[in-house]
């Protein structure tokens, strides 16, 4: 299996470095100059890019790190993605570093938003973060709804690489929905221990995320009561997460 290292952009950004040698790939490269400083300091020859969908801040370096050499760029196909080489739309098997990665369509956050899987990886771009999820600028809430129980529906020991580091904000959010839930509590001031010593708080298990994080617990009883006091118009999924994406907006 490749390694999973982190290269830190803009304000809060993730960019994710697969590295097995000297040979690299990245995800959601919104920024080249950083992942360039990493693959010159490490001695690293990138050879692929893969993003999860078109929002500058997960793209944007892709033309100057293709300039630099023929780079496999994988993208969404349903997307504008500058320099896209191999378009996906969900359902493939690609090879990313001689390891079968598994492209999974999790529209919500933009219609053609993808994540990769890879053994016990999952690199979720703005799907799913830490005790949060992404905002809904493109898809329905049923879209979204159902691509998160999709990947809840993977092994529990997956570890959730998402591309921004929202943890400490979103589990506030989270404490307000289900304020008496002890592992939140736990998790609260683990990653207030974690940020306050300059670390980071990603990746999670897809475990302490079905713990803890509300958009995947809209099944729950206090989750559903909590949905009905923010505007919730029944008890089923779609209409718990619609009340509860809705009260996080403007949270």
């Amino acid at each position: 299996m490749f390694d999973v290292s982190f290269i830190p952009a803009f304000k809060d950004n993730y960019i994710w470095l697969l590295t097995l040698g000297k040979r690299a790939v990245v995800v959601d490269p919104g920024d080249a100059a950083p992942v360039l400083a990493r693959l010159d300091a490490d001695g690293l020859t990138l050879e692929g890019i893969l993003i999860t969908h078109h929002h500058a801040d997960h793209q944007g370096g892709v033309a100057e790190l293709s300039a630099r050499g023929p780079v496999r760029v994988h993208a969404p196909g349903n997307e504008s993605i500058t320099g896209c080489t191999h378009p996906l739309y969900g359902g493939e098997v690609i090879d990313i570093l001689g390891q079968p990665v598994t492209v999974m369509a999790v529209p919500g956050h933009t219609l053609g938003h993808l994540a990769y899987r890879a053994e016990g990886a999952l690199f979720c771009g703005d799907t799913l973060f830490g005790a949060g999820c992404g905002r809904l600028f493109e898809g329905s809430h049923a879209q979204m709804a159902d691509s998160l129980d999709r990947i809840a529906a993977l092994p529990e020991s997956t570890q959730i690489y998402c591309a921004h580091e929202y943890t400490e904000m979103n589990l506030r959010f989270a404490l307000a929905v289900e304020p008496d839930n002890v592992a939140l509590q736990a998790r609260v001031a683990q990653v207030a221990s974690l940020r306050a010593a300059g670390l980071p708080s990603v990746p999670s298990s897809l475990g302490e995320e079905k713990a803890t994080n509300p958009f995947l617990r809209c099944s729950e009883p206090a989750v559903i009561e909590a949905a009905l006091q923010h505007g919730a118009a029944a008890r089923d999924r779609v209409s718990v997460f619609a009340a509860i994406r809705g009260w996080r907006n403007g949270f």
